[in-house]
C-alpha cells in the first residue's frame, strides 16, 4: 500500500464531519506541506476522533505548535 493511500484509508473516520475535513485536505491541501507537517499530518490521524474534531471546530486548541498548525491548513482549506 503505498503512502498516499494509507492516508486515505486514515481520513475515514466515524464521523461524517471528519471525513469531508481530512479527505477535502488530502485532495486539495495536504501536496502543499513540507515534511514537518506531514509527519504532524500522519500524528493527528492517530487522535481520537472526539478530540479532532474539537480541535477543527475551534472548541479547543492543541498544545503541538506542528499540530495547531496542520489545524490551521485543515481549517483553511475548508474555507476555501
Amino acid at each position: 500500500m503505498n503512502e498516499r493511500t494509507r492516508l486515505q484509508w486514515q481520513c475515514r473516520r466515524g464521523m461524517l464531519e471528519l471525513d469531508l475535513l481530512l479527505q477535502s485536505f488530502l485532495d486539495h491541501g495536504y501536496d502543499r506541506l513540507d515534511a514537518e507537517a506531514r509527519q504532524a499530518f500522519d500524528q493527528l490521524l492517530d487522535y481520537p476522533d472526539q478530540l479532532l474534531l474539537e480541535y477543527l471546530m475551534e472548541l479547543s486548541q492543541p498544545l503541538d505548535a506542528r499540530i495547531a498548525h496542520v489545524i490551521k491548513c485543515i481549517r483553511q482549506t475548508a474555507a476555501a
